[in-house]
């Protein structure tokens, strides 16, 4: 198992470290949460805000990648559908995967251009604050060479799909299982990967783990790595 270390560029010491605004949201409906996403990328690229991490879950939500296609579902679509489960397309890199209660959800909005100098080391550094969190937690986990996300033994816990636009400004992160309900994942060939378990910190831990807790943990992980400082909360 790989555990490549990232590396954000550092602040210009005349200015300090540079803000990050996070946002802890909840529960939030995964269209109301990319249309925020395309507001706040728009508003990032004009210079009107700092860089912002939002911080979420969303109601039981598959969501198909630019490569995704209905073939990597197991179930019938309309079958999860009648479970309550809304399927949508998303402009992120990667194929389907699944959002739902219980699963920590991070969209950074930033200037990805000015703290990285390329997107691979950027996508290293969100998979560095999953390793980091969960470490917090005891519970080991790293990369796998090949795959993006984060794994425990050969178990995906969290998964990493990015976009970056022509300014440079990213959205769409990572989704960390803490109290998901692994059978979400069954219906699914999940990010594509056929033979490989999916697993959560519950599961790790045999038993749930304290949402606010690890919002806090990844919180402080974040800001670390990126070499910010955080401007304000909101819930």
């Amino acid at each position: 198992m790989e555990n490549n270390i990232c590396r954000a560029l550092p602040p210009d010491p005349q200015a300090g470290s540079q803000p990050i605004d996070i946002r802890h949201m909840a529960m939030v409906d995964y269209d109301q949460a990319l249309f925020l996403q395309k507001e706040l990328a728009e508003k990032r690229s004009l210079g009107q805000i700092p860089d912002t991490l939002l911080l979420l879950e969303h109601p039981p939500t598959y969501t198909l990648g630019v490569r995704g296609g209905r073939d990597h579902f197991l179930v019938p679509v309309e079958e999860l559908q009648a479970r309550g489960a809304i399927i949508r397309r998303a402009d992120r890199g990667g194929l389907v995967t699944f959002h739902g209660p219980g699963q920590v959800v991070g969209y950074p909005v930033m200037d990805v251009h000015a703290r990285f100098r390329d997107i691979t080391e950027y996508v290293h550094c969100l998979e560095q604050v999953v390793i980091e969190t969960l470490a917090a937690f005891d519970i080991c986990a790293g990369r796998i060479a090949g795959y993006r996300g984060v794994w425990t033994r050969d178990r995906k816990i969290a998964a990493v799909g990015i976009r970056v636009d022509a300014s440079g400004i990213s959205s769409h992160g990572f989704a960390l299982n803490a109290n998901t309900d692994l059978w979400h994942f069954e219906a699914i060939v999940a990010c594509g990967i056929a033979g490989k378990a999916v697993t959560s910190m519950a599961a790790e831990l045999n038993q749930p783990v304290d949402m606010e807790q690890i919002y806090q943990v990844i919180q402080k992980v974040f800001l670390r790595i990126f070499h910010g400082n955080t401007k304000k909360q909101d819930r």
